[in-house]
């Protein structure tokens, strides 16, 4: 296959990290491009996205947006595929969509079930959900009804990472945008 780029979203602890590791590792030239690493280094000033975040907040997380676009683009045209992968929900997915230039282009949205993500996040040695914000219930309900339905969505819940990946590859024209 040459070249493309697939962008893999979905709340904390749905799967991204681990199956987007797994994807750009079944190709020749595979890249996997962390949306959080983009996050991380700002280490003065750095303000977290959370329920009425300030504008500063929206403003370092639409920054971490176009630096991941232009990453997976610049891969790209090195003629590497790209896994991108970050959480991109609501409107932002079709504006993140629309700053990859790079084509084929494949939107993968995981969305196990809720209590699939608790018990993720429970197993997990890092945690996403914290007591100051939103719930696993509130990220999940807002991606379902706030997200436009662009690409795959893939209930991963009883796939293992490798069978998500699997199932990705398969049903990857789905993932066309």
């Amino acid at each position: 296959m040459a070249s493309s780029v697939f962008l893999i979203t979905g709340i904390s602890a749905s799967g991204k990290t681990t199956t987007a590791e797994l994807l750009a590792s079944r190709f020749d030239r595979g890249v996997h491009v962390k949306g959080d690493v983009f996050r991380r280094m700002v280490v003065s000033g750095r303000e977290h996205m959370r329920p009425g975040a300030s504008p500063e907040a929206e403003r370092q997380l639409d920054l971490r947006y176009r630096l991941g676009a232009t990453t997976a683009d610049t891969y790209f045209d090195a003629a590497f595929t790209v896994v991108v992968q970050d959480i991109v929900m609501g409107p932002a997915l079709q504006t993140y969509v629309s700053r990859i230039r790079g084509r084929p282009l494949f939107v993968v949205v995981l969305v196990p079930r809720v209590e699939v993500v608790a018990a993720r996040e429970a197993a997990r040695g890092k945690t996403a959900y914290r007591d100051d914000g939103p719930t696993i219930e509130d990220l999940d309900s807002f991606l379902r009804t706030q997200t436009p339905r662009i690409g795959l969505w893939l209930d991963n819940s009883d796939l293992s990472p490798d069978a998500g990946v699997e199932a990705i590859l398969a049903r990857r024209e789905e993932a066309r945008v």
